[in-house]
């Protein structure tokens, strides 16, 4: 038995100006892995600015020692993000295969 995969229609969200300045912008939709896997590589970027950004403060390169904190306060909040969504999906994973069939 094959088991197809769930597929989600894209909602469009248009609307017309009575003023005639209204066009039509097709932009490509990003699906949900898309933008996961979009997401994952900020945090990651985020990071990895971090890290840079506390080995030249360790090797005295910095002037402004808030630029520091700031990257590494920015990383910090992308990766508890990421660790909550983690938790969230694993939760409703967990909930899903409790259900009754």
């Amino acid at each position: 038995m094959e088991i197809t995969p769930l597929e989600m229609t894209p909602v469009k969200m248009s609307a017309h100006s009575h003023l005639g300045e209204s066009r039509q912008v097709d932009e490509p939709i990003k699906t949900f892995g898309e933008v996961l896997i979009d997401a994952v590589k900020k945090t990651n970027e985020l990071q990895l600015e971090s890290d840079k950004l506390n080995a030249a403060l360790a090797a005295g390169r910095v002037e402004d020692i808030s630029q520091v904190v700031v990257a590494a306060q920015k990383a910090e909040i992308a990766v508890q993000l990421a660790l909550q969504l983690r938790n969230r999906a694993t939760s409703a994973y967990q909930e899903i295969m409790r259900m009754q069939v």
